[in-house]
């Protein structure tokens, strides 16, 4: 096994009398793809906003690359690699594509948006937008408005703005959530491409998906990992399989 890029140890939070991540402990290794998986309301989305610094643990430890991120904003945290995309997007809409990822990259480098400007024209901006859009295969939507284009375009377009900030570790909070088949189809492209560059934590649905891309794949069913294992073991594995009985959709593991 390659050695861990992010270490996770014992990750706890609450909200009221709800646990949503309990004593949460796993490592995703440098270069591969790490999929975290569970029924609604396994704490996956409590998960990775913690380790995106979006909310703060209870209990526990984060290191990145070696560093104790445990208690650091959001911006350090981009500042030394990760970065996410949302379970719902979030795009400036009656901005264009290219104005998006350029805002992406400004926010990333640490400019005021107090001297807000067509980001395009600024080309310390510009570039690394313009390369994070080939990298999606939307060179040819950079200059069309965000409203006007599709939900699976959408998502990406928040992958672009991901690369766009050259991060070391993606953070994919559901990017397949919504799609139909052919965007599903172009979505799963992408991602096993992006797979051979970036070290990816995936939270995601899509058993097809997960299947088909995870190097290994961790299991939560309320707020706790009950599996760590690679694809083929997560999918014959008893307690797995009753997890997702409870929901009367283990089927999904047998399809992906």
């Amino acid at each position: 096994m390659t050695e861990a890029l992010l270490e996770i140890q014992g990750l706890t939070k609450h909200f009221g009398g709800v646990t949503a991540c309990d004593d949460i402990t796993l490592d995703i290794a440098d270069g591969e793809l790490h999929a975290v998986i569970g029924p609604n309301g396994a704490g996956k989305t409590t998960l990775i906003g913690q380790l995106a610094g979006e909310i703060a643990p209870e209990m526990g430890g984060i290191r990145f690359a070696g560093v104790n991120i445990t208690n650091l904003p959001a911006w350090r945290r981009s500042r030394l690699g990760l970065a996410r995309s949302f379970q719902i997007t979030s795009l400036f809409p009656e901005f264009s594509v290219l104005d998006n990822v350029a805002l992406a990259v400004q926010a990333h480098a640490g400019h005021s948006f107090r001297f807000w400007r067509d980001a395009r024209s600024v080309p310390e901006l510009r570039e690394p937008a313009c390369a994070a859009l080939a990298r999606v295969g939307m060179t040819g939507k950079a200059d069309s408005i965000v409203s006007r284009l599709s939900h699976g375009e959408h998502r990406q377009i928040e992958i672009a703005m991901a690369l766009a900030t050259r991060p070391r570790l993606l953070l994919l909070d559901e990017p397949m959530a919504g799609l139909g088949p052919e965007e599903s189809a172009r979505m799963l492209t992408l991602l096993r491409e992006l797979k051979r560059q970036y070290t990816i934590m995936l939270i995601e649905h899509d058993m097809e998906a997960v299947f088909a891309l995870a190097d290994r794949i961790s299991v939560l069913v309320y707020g706790r990992v009950i599996a760590t294992g690679a694809p083929e073991a997560i999918r014959a594995n008893a307690q797995v399989r009753q997890a997702y009985l409870g929901e009367g959709d283990a089927a999904v593991l047998d399809h992906g």
